[in-house]
């Protein structure tokens, strides 16, 4: 049943001590008619069809966040981004992404692990300032920096189910970086900030949309279909004054990430646990 944890801590997801079973894809990712691979292996989809670009991550297991990946979605938004269309940002059934790859974050590798730390803090820097509305389809579990994506999206569609949003690093012992909190800051409202960034809460879909970390719920076989009509229907605005007041709206939440990631480079263990 997709949604449901499994002690498998062999297994690479978000910096979770968990691992997510979801549905047998005995096929790996199929694009859908008409669409184009924008990545390595297929971990990232793209279809432009009516004016709107949507991007779905399939990595055939929990779209965990891995170098491959960061190269794949920073691909098909610059797809996006020549196109000049909205995006639907999207995720395989079950879940939207478990966040960082451990395998790569936890490895014998820290300088791998400090760049993929940095890169996935690049791409949630470059989501918040995309030059054209960008709706998630979080079609399942969003877990640490998978929670981050959804809250840089400009608007967010979540499907029904069992599902969990949270962000899990102080329950594993990594403090959050301070852009991410300033992301959320933003987002969420203040009585559940607490909850979610230092208390590692696990929130529904339905309490999601309560405390601001999505800001609507569809059924789950309705999801894409929804995010590509009120993507459609963002099309509408004008793109420049939209790219003035976005920037205007988040400056910042985007300098204090290019500040992080400027004083970051020369650190290591950006993300390690604290053992002690």
């Amino acid at each position: 049943m997709a949604g449901v944890y499994s002690p498998e801590p062999t297994s690479a997801n978000g910096p979770t001590s968990a691992t997510l079973r979801t549905p047998a894809d005995p096929g790996g990712p199929v694009l859908p008619s008409g669409s184009h691979n924008a990545g390595m292996d297929s971990l990232v989809s793209y279809d432009l069809a009516d004016g709107v670009a949507t991007l779905t991550m399939d990595d055939g297991k929990v779209n965990a966040i891995s170098p491959a990946m960061v190269t794949a979605l920073n691909a098909a938004l610059d797809r996006a981004e020549a196109d000049g269309a909205p995006v639907v940002l999207a995720g395989r059934p079950g879940v939207f992404s478990a966040g960082f790859d451990l395998k790569t974050l936890t490895g014998e590798d820290a300088a791998a692990a400090d760049q993929l730390a940095l890169s996935g803090f690049a791409l949630i820097s470059r989501l918040v300032a995309f030059p054209a509305p960008v709706v998630a389809a979080c079609s399942g579990h969003a877990i640490a920096l998978g929670a981050l994506i959804l809250a840089a999206c400009d608007y967010r569609l979540g499907a029904t189910g069992d599902y969990k949003l949270v962000m899990n690093e102080t329950a594993i012992g990594i403090p959050l970086p301070v852009p991410a909190i300033e992301l959320l800051r933003q987002r969420l409202h203040p009585s559940v900030l607490h909850r979610a960034v230092v208390l590692a809460e696990t929130f529904s879909p339905a309490d999601a949309v309560a405390g601001g970390w999505l800001d609507r719920v569809v059924d789950a076989g309705e999801l894409v279909a929804a995010a590509r009509e009120h993507a459609r229907g963002l099309a509408g605005l004008n793109f420049a004054a939209y790219r003035i007041t976005k920037q205007r709206t988040w400056k910042s939440t985007v300098d204090t990430f290019a500040a992080y990631l400027e004083g970051s480079r020369t650190r290591r263990g950006i993300l390690r646990p604290i053992t002690e």
